[in-house]
């Protein structure tokens, strides 16, 4: 038969539910350790047998921040089957275990080896079991069970905010809320008083208050006034414990601000304002400022001001600065000294921003008086209209008074004035004026058609103060006089088909007429009296101010007659009626059936309607090709011009000239002749290269001549010499060989061109004694029949 053991816990304490209802005092005297152990065995020692059993493990309750010098006592683990002969270990596991807490294997007691805080854990969860040393079988299973940690008041309360800031309108009522502020306690609000926070104030007092229990700043006095005082400083403490003596606090600034409000009407410094103002100023000119000053702030301080009554209402006028909130006082119309020299404006000022609240404490606004002297100044002359328009006719004669302009002095001594043209807008001189009384007169004749509009500038100037003048346009219109005759609109290529019938429409004309007259052109058209009546043209008047030209005669024949003139007679119905005669030339053509010209007796006619546009555009195409020959003839013919004529297939440089020709002997008289190197004089001066076709001809260089019998090596550094220097030889970088062997060879000169020199025959035998290399030569030339071999 096989028997369950159990653990059982030895606890210092009774149940939970009953610990927290026992007084603080209390609590912490069954703390002690010898109050910690409970024998859990049942029925006084009696072993319980169960299939299964399930343990409820009590808490343990610790105090936080343990300050003593011993370990803190936790409590005990115990088990029956413990008999006290150490054969049994105790073993803890879970937060905590081994460093938080520690237990006694052999007696199960459970210490706590560091202090603990209960703001950073306040819950501790370990489990127990107990083996048996010798075998290591557990006596009991595993058991879990808590370790809570008491709270004590080690945390002040502390605000969200070290500074708040907050604002609220003047002239409010007493309670008004201004802020909140909050603080929290870190202790256990669950657990005595530790966490029950208390607002107070420490600063700020009479005009501010707070609520102890929710924080809330509120106004303690009525109708503070920002004017007087703006920014309060109040400092706000939270206490734990209830507010109670021992408790932890905290404090908090709040910097409280008044918020304007209208609630102070706006004020003049003085009642009256004097300016003065010449005569002379120009409309919208500042006279002067004033300023109403509101002790308010921001749109409460706005002021506008208005003019209220006054003799000047009328002349002056008054802005708002808004930048400035002053009145700002201008000209409204002209000031004369002459008129009136003292003008007085009441001016308002008032606030544009009203608060009905505080309606009771107005009016907000207030009246200045405001005088304005008007100063006399000599004034410039006055014309009597802002401008002047004369129309006048443009067969005026010379000389004639077209209009009259008039000025005067607007002074008390009404001095002289003179008038003046100004000769910047009337460059031609084609009017002028009298100095004295402003009549304007004409110096040149006048043309509508060419200038219909003169537009010239009149002075007039006080004689005593030239200084003071005045300038006034005058816009002269010259009206349409009928002094021009009609005439053709453009010029018209005429023509009549060979095979028009009579009554056809060959033409449409029209004129023009320079005039302008008032009722509009009307023109007519008839034949010249001298020929009334035309046997080959009709000309029909359209009553249009247009004429229709119409065939008169069936056929006609540029073979007899090719060209015909026909004169119009234009007249206009103006008067003096003007009339003029066109004389229209229509040429005779040949035409298809549909009355299209084919050709006509004149070169240009013929090219313009026989060639049509594809034959234009062939015989340009066919120019084109022409051209773009030429140009590739001419090309190809440049580039063979710059090849050389003799090109070497050992050649390593393009500018490297090799002959590779032997001389054809003594009948050769083409060959190089030896004898120019022996006589330098004997060469041809004009002789050009023989490499390269020559480009142009140009002037050959004579050198100075050498003497006679020089030796053939400083020949040929002299004539390298001169190529060096010769503008016209082969580039720097070419190759230039002669033919020199020296003068100590045994052979002498194996050249047949010495042979042109000499005075009798050579003889060549020595040349069989040369070896093989020579039998060549001396087949050649040893024999007798040589030559002719």
């Amino acid at each position: 038969m096989r028997t369950y053991h159990c653990l059982t816990l030895l606890i210092w304490t009774y149940m939970f539910h009953i610990v927290d209802a026992i007084p603080l005092q209390e609590k912490a005297n069954n703390y002690l350790p010898s109050k910690r152990t409970l024998d859990l065995t049942k029925d006084n020692g009696k072993m319980l047998r169960r299939s299964k059993r399930g343990w409820m493990w009590n808490q343990f309750f610790l105090l936080e921040e343990y300050t003593g010098t011993d370990t803190q006592y936790v409590g005990k683990l115990h088990t029956d089957q413990d008999k006290g002969d150490g054969n049994l270990k105790y073993i803890l596991t879970g937060d905590g275990a081994g460093s938080l807490f520690v237990i006694d294997e052999n007696t199960g007691d459970i210490h706590a080896a560091k202090k603990l805080d209960r703001e950073e854990k306040s819950l501790y969860i370990l489990r127990a079991k107990a083996i048996d040393r010798k075998t290591g079988r557990q006596v009991e299973p595993e058991s879990e069970f808590i370790i809570k940690i008491h709270d004590i008041n080690d945390n002040e309360p502390k605000f969200t905010k070290d500074l708040y800031t907050a604002s609220v309108p003047e002239m409010s009522g007493v309670g008004t809320s201004v802020i909140q502020v909050t603080a929290t306690d870190a202790d256990d609000a669950n657990y005595g008083n530790s966490a029950k926070v208390v607002y107070s104030i420490l600063q700020g007092q009479p005009y501010f208050s707070v609520d102890p229990e929710s924080g809330v700043i509120k106004t303690a006095l009525p109708d503070m006034s920002r004017e007087n005082r703006e920014q309060y400083q109040v400092v706000i403490q939270a206490k734990d414990m209830g507010g109670q003596m021992g408790g932890l606090s905290g404090t908090t600034t709040v910097n409280i601000t008044l918020t304007d409000v209208n609630n102070n009407p706006p004020r003049f410094p003085q009642s009256t304002y004097q300016f003065n103002s010449p005569e002379s100023v120009p409309l919208g000119t500042h006279l002067g400022r004033i300023k109403a000053s509101d002790p308010d702030v921001g749109e409460n301080a706005e002021v506008e001001y208005s003019i209220a009554e006054g003799d000047g209402a009328d002349m002056f006028d008054v802005i708002t600065d808004k930048d400035t909130q002053e009145g700002v006082i201008t000209v409204k119309q002209n000031l004369d000294f002459e008129t009136k020299i003292l003008y007085t404006l009441r001016v308002d000022a008032s606030n544009t921003h009203l608060d009905p609240r505080f309606l009771h404490l107005g009016p907000f606004k207030d009246t200045a008086v405001v005088k304005i002297s008007v100063e006399d100044v000599d004034e410039p002359p006055v014309f009597s209209k802002v401008s002047y328009l004369i129309e006048v006719d443009e067969d005026v004669k010379e000389g004639s008074i077209i209009g009259q302009v008039t000025a005067y002095d607007p002074d008390a001594m009404n001095n002289l004035i003179k008038y003046t043209v100004d000769r910047h807008t009337d460059m031609d001189w084609i009017f002028s004026i009298h100095s004295e009384n402003g009549s304007i007169f004409t110096l040149k004749p006048l043309d509508r058609e060419s200038s219909p509009w003169h537009n010239i500038t009149i002075t007039a100037t006080e004689i005593n103060n030239p200084k003071q003048s005045s300038h006034i346009p005058v816009f002269i219109r010259i009206l349409d006089i009928n002094d021009h005759a009609p005439e053709f609109a453009t010029y018209y290529e005429t023509f009549v088909c060979e095979n028009a019938k009579p009554g056809q429409l060959i033409q449409t004309v029209s004129v023009m007429d320079k005039d302008d007259p008032p009722r509009g052109h009307k023109f007519f058209f008839e034949p010249v009296p001298e020929f009334p009546l035309n046997p080959n043209f009709t000309i029909v008047d359209n009553k249009d101010n247009t004429a229709g030209i119409m065939t008169r005669k069936d056929g006609y024949s540029r073979n007899k007659i090719s060209t015909y003139l026909l004169p119009i007679l234009i007249s206009d119905n103006d008067y003096p009626i003007q009339s003029s005669t066109g004389t229209l030339t229509i040429r005779v053509c040949a035409c298809d059936n549909q009355g299209n010209m084919q050709s006509c007796n004149a070169e240009a006619l013929i090219l313009s309607a026989g060639l049509s546009t594809g034959a234009l555009t062939a015989i340009l195409l066919c120019v084109l090709i022409l051209l773009i020959l030429v140009v590739l003839f001419a090309a190809l013919k440049r580039r063979r011009k710059k090849e050389p004529l003799i090109i070497s297939k050992d050649d390593v440089r393009d500018n490297i000239v090799t002959y590779n020709d032997e001389g054809g002997g003594e009948e050769d008289t083409q060959a190089f002749d030896i004898g120019t190197l022996r006589n330098p004089e004997a060469r041809e001066d004009s002789k050009l290269r023989r490499d390269v076709m020559p480009e142009t001809i140009f002037q050959i260089r004579r050198t100075v001549p050498l003497w006679e019998n020089i030796d053939v090596q400083d020949f040929i550094h002299r004539r390298l010499k001169e190529n060096d220097s010769d503008p016209s030889a082969p580039p720097y970088d070419s190759l230039a060989t002669y033919a020199y062997e020296g003068n100590d060879s045994i052979a002498d000169s194996l050249s047949s061109l010495e042979s042109l020199t000499a005075d009798c025959n050579q003889d060549y035998d020595y040349l069989s004694d040369w070896g093989p290399r020579f039998k060549k030569l001396a087949d050649m030339y040893g024999g007798d029949d040589s030559d002719r071999d």
